[in-house]
């Protein structure tokens, strides 16, 4: 096994310490997730703590891990006879991202359920993480399904396992942790409600602490074992903190005063729900163990605050995580007094005072077809073909937008956009297994083998059952695709008013892409060339913010527009082949620029139709004179046109257009 980098030794990133300690020394904390840039240690920070838990006693040969001193009664090892145990370090079990359910939480032998009325059961991740730390890598990026399996099992303490009225439950007690760049997406909010606290990690910009990450790394890199054996004294003696911290928590007070506090700064910054609240004073009491004290302080109320709430007050996908301290502070000082038994706080300053900081000076290291038309402004008033760039202007306000989605059924990764076959969903038929039978199809089963018993030799009550009676079921849900916005920022369209409302349109179609869980890239084209100011992302923030800065100004290279989403849409299908593609053009239809801009703008469209490329043009144009260029452009691409008023879901156009592709006329 490797060794792994001291905890100790990390430099800075004193918040995201601090947070994973709180777990350590009590889980009921609720876990933590670690956002940051990549490159700043978070995977390090979280495979350095393993090293400092407390060693376990367990039930010897237990596969769930259990206590002996109070064994799971519904084991499915159990039940255990008193006395046999042995003591092991605590797991760090990583959850890839690609895992599978049945990886995840553990798998029941189908066969021998109905053949035998046997409960053959194999443990998951979930099992071997019981009393350990489960880690979730890139957990932005692991299936809603999984995310949600996950995060039930550390709320309720325990996992179950249902396949067609077989069950199976077990203890799964874990000290949660989840990393992920929000550059490469984010998680739902009522996802990131479910982690208790959460940190932003950045790399220091300080060139004399960088220096030190650089000179830590590099020396243990060189000889891990020495590394390691330098800092084996400040692990010893945080591994016996932890210790002490947990045998202090149930001691540790939490008055009344610094419970008003809570709840009076949970109501302050809006948060939904009670869970806030809750979170907070376990936090504060595990801050207070942490320090060394049984009182819990104002000092463990704000720092409490500080790691619990930001995440909890985004009010839109698009909302930074963070909080206002000056209003914390001010909360704090209005509902602060005495404790309930009117003792006055410790001096802040003692021992246990600071709130449970860690030590400083440690920290990470890196871890680790339309006639051409002169261009025009508001009203279709003509202007000058070379219009000077205007600087960007900020979008209108979002509004709920309808669902535009891919014809036909797909099988690409799970999502809320288009019809595709999916482990999750409605039964819609039975086929014979392709590998590992993962959803069994009960009466596609019995029907198979029903014919087949007297040739079995079957003479008591019981099915005659072999593997090839065996059906999976065929199930139908949601898939996410790729959204590819292609933006027209010319000229014609520079109008600050009506660029206004283009952008606030996209940003509607980009906050419907998030919450259907898809993947987004943008193109934009003015002047005589095309850009591509996104590469297809799971982080629609990321495409908002390029947004909101895009100038306009110029002439109108649609073809070009076009011709670089085809480019982007053929690199991507080979990354990810299965996902679908749904092309959404934001533009007035005008094209002029360079020789046959009509024409060569006609050939590019026709590409996206005849490769049965789903496609939708938002038509911009306004004022009196309207051309129907957009129209045009649609027909040629295959695709449909929506105006701007018949985006939004509440038009009278109705609430669901599905976008109409090559295939669907044709039949």
């Amino acid at each position: 096994m490797s060794t792994p980098f001291p905890f100790t030794a990390v430099v800075g990133q004193d918040d995201l310490r601090l947070a994973l300690l709180l777990n350590a020394v009590s889980p009921a904390v609720g876990g933590v997730l670690v956002r940051g840039e990549k490159g700043t240690a978070k995977s390090t920070a979280v495979r350095a703590l393993s090293a400092l838990m407390p060693e376990l006693d367990v039930v010897a040969g237990c596969r769930f891990s259990c206590d002996p001193d109070s064994p799971d009664p519904a084991c499915p090892d159990g039940p255990h006879e008193p006395g046999a145990f042995e003591t092991r370090p605590a797991r760090m079990v990583e959850l890839p991202v690609g895992a599978s359910e049945d990886r995840l939480v553990g798998a029941l032998d189908i066969e021998r359920a109905l053949a035998e009325g046997v409960k053959a059961f194999e443990p998951g991740l979930l099992a071997d993480a019981h009393r350990g730390i489960l880690y979730v890598d890139e957990v932005n990026l692991l299936h809603d399904h999984l995310v949600d399996l996950l995060l039930d099992a550390a709320a309720m303490g325990a996992s179950y396992v249902e396949r067609e009225g077989v069950s199976v439950r077990h203890a799964a007690r874990f000290l949660l942790v989840g990393t992920m760049n929000p550059e490469e997406g984010e998680l739902r909010p009522q996802l990131l409600d479910r982690f208790g606290l959460t940190v932003e990690v950045a790399a220091s910009r300080e060139p004399d602490q960088r220096v030190e990450v650089v000179r830590r790394r590099l020396a243990y890199d060189d000889d891990p074992a020495g590394f390691a054996a330098r800092w084996a004294g400040e692990e010893a003696g945080v591994r016996q903190r932890i210790v002490a911290a947990r045998e202090l928590l149930p001691q540790v007070r939490l008055g009344d005063g610094a419970l008003r506090q809570i709840a009076a700064t949970c109501a302050a910054f809006e948060v939904d729900g009670m869970r806030a609240d809750i979170v907070m004073a376990r936090t504060a009491t595990a801050l207070a163990a942490w320090a060394g004290r049984t009182d819990v302080l104002a000092e463990d109320v704000r720092q409490a605050a500080l790691l619990a709430l930001p995440h909890r007050r985004r009010r839109n996908p698009f909302d930074a995580p963070g909080l206002d301290e000056d209003k914390l502070d001010e909360t704090l000082e209005q509902y602060s007094g005495d404790d309930a038994d009117g003792d006055e706080d410790p001096d802040p300053d003692g021992p246990g005072g600071g709130g449970g900081q860690p030590a400083p000076d440690s920290g990470p290291q890196g871890d680790g077809g339309s006639a051409a038309q002169p261009e025009a402004g508001e009203g279709g008033q003509p202007q000058a073909s070379g219009a000077q760039e205007q600087s960007a202007v900020r979008a209108a306000e979002p509004f709920r937008t309808k669902v535009l989605s891919v014809p036909g059924i797909g099988e690409g990764a799970a999502g809320r956009r288009s019809r595709a076959r999916t482990e999750h969903g409605r039964t819609t038929g039975a086929r014979r297994p392709r590998g590992t039978l993962t959803k069994l199809h009960l009466a596609a089963t019995v029907l198979a083998a029903a014919p087949h018993q007297r040739a079995r030799g079957r003479s008591g009550p019981g099915l005659v059952l072999r593997r090839d009676d065996l059906r999976q079921a065929t199930r139908e849900g949601r898939e996410g695709n790729l959204v590819l916005f292609v933006v027209d920022a010319s000229g014609s369209m520079a109008a600050r008013q009506r660029m206004s409302a283009v952008k606030g349109a996209v940003v509607s179609l980009l906050l419907d892409a998030y919450q259907r869980r898809d993947k987004v890239g943008l193109v934009t084209f003015r002047g005589t060339s095309a850009d591509v100011a996104l590469p297809p992302t799971s982080s629609v923030d990321a495409a908002a913010a390029r947004l909101e800065s895009l100038p306009t100004g110029g002439r109108t290279p649609l073809a070009a527009g076009l011709l670089k989403a085809h480019e982007v849409l053929r690199v991507e299908r080979l990354r990810d082949p299965a996902r679908r593609a749904l092309v959404v053009v934001v533009t007035d239809g005008r094209a002029t620029g360079g020789p046959e801009p009509v024409a060569l703008a006609g050939r590019a469209a026709r590409l996206f139709a005849a490769e049965q490329v789903a496609s939708v043009v938002v038509d911009c144009e306004s004022g009196p004179v309207r051309l129907g260029l957009a129209g045009q452009l649609a027909g040629e691409l295959g695709g449909t046109a929506v105006t701007l008023d018949e985006l939004r879901a509440d038009s009278i156009a109705g609430l669901v257009r599905d976008v109409q592709g090559t295939s669907r006329r044709a039949g």
